[in-house]
């Protein structure tokens, strides 16, 4: 491919946070991104589709390390999950139009030094932004939390925390399908009402109103748990 370039947005993290995220923590900024690879490298450059915005990504702005990736840099393009179509790609497994899922940058275009940790998308008779969803972290998290680590039966009585979050609400699903009598926790009214009466749940309640949680799940009958994706005092 010729070399020429492109105007590239991205979304800067300014400095650490403390707090919740705002958009005054971030800046838009518009660069050229020459349309070219480094000789004898195997990297891919992809221009992002759809971008994924995930609670882990709060952790990864503040000032101390994170238990799930490395956090982010002040000054640099935010990073996360995403769906792209190759442009460039000097890696054997991909080639240009491909379409890939994998950490990307919170830009139009990105740079994957390596290919690292991308992956290629083969099914495309469904809606790509699944694969930042149900085909995606938060849809193989939940899969193997309910079906490798508790392996419920049907008809026993389950407790997701975190319940509304993009992995709850999903092993919510699974349990459901599996014919398990579903509990869940959230941190707001809302919240518990949207797991009740949209996802099904069987019973939910607020965890910042219950002070005895043992005595909650005795309440609801609880037999299994499953494992905490957040961590919460009561856990």
């Amino acid at each position: 491919m010729a070399s020429s370039e492109v105007n590239n947005k991205q979304v800067i993290l300014k400095d650490y946070i403390t707090g919740m995220p705002k958009a005054s923590h971030m800046s838009l900024k518009s660069t050229k991104l020459p349309l070219q690879l480094k000789d004898g490298s195997q990297d891919v450059l992809a221009k992002n589709l759809y971008l994924s915005c995930d609670p882990y990504m709060r952790g990864c702005m503040r000032n101390f390390p994170s238990y799930f990736t490395p956090i982010f840099t002040p000054g640099l393009v935010i990073n996360g999950y995403g769906v792209a179509k190759v442009v460039i790609s000097n890696h054997p497994d991909f080639k240009e139009d491909d379409l890939v899922m994998g950490i990307t940058g919170w830009e139009e275009y990105s740079i994957i030094p390596g290919g690292n940790q991308l992956q290629k998308i083969k099914y495309t008779d469904m809606p790509l932004s699944y694969y930042l969803g149900i085909l995606g972290m938060p849809g193989l998290t939940a899969y193997v939390g309910f079906y490798d680590l508790t392996s419920p039966k049907a008809g026993e009585k389950v407790f997701i925390s975190a319940a509304s979050g993009a992995v709850g609400q999903i092993v919510g699903q699974f349990a459901k399908m599996h014919g398990c009598y579903v509990v869940g926790s959230a941190g707001s009214k809302d919240k518990v009402e949207v797991l009740k009466n949209r996802l099904g749940f069987d019973d939910a309640f607020n965890y910042k109103e219950e002070s005895d949680l043992h005595a909650t799940l005795k309440r609801s009958y609880i037999l299994k748990v499953i494992l905490p994706i957040v961590e919460f005092p009561y856990l």
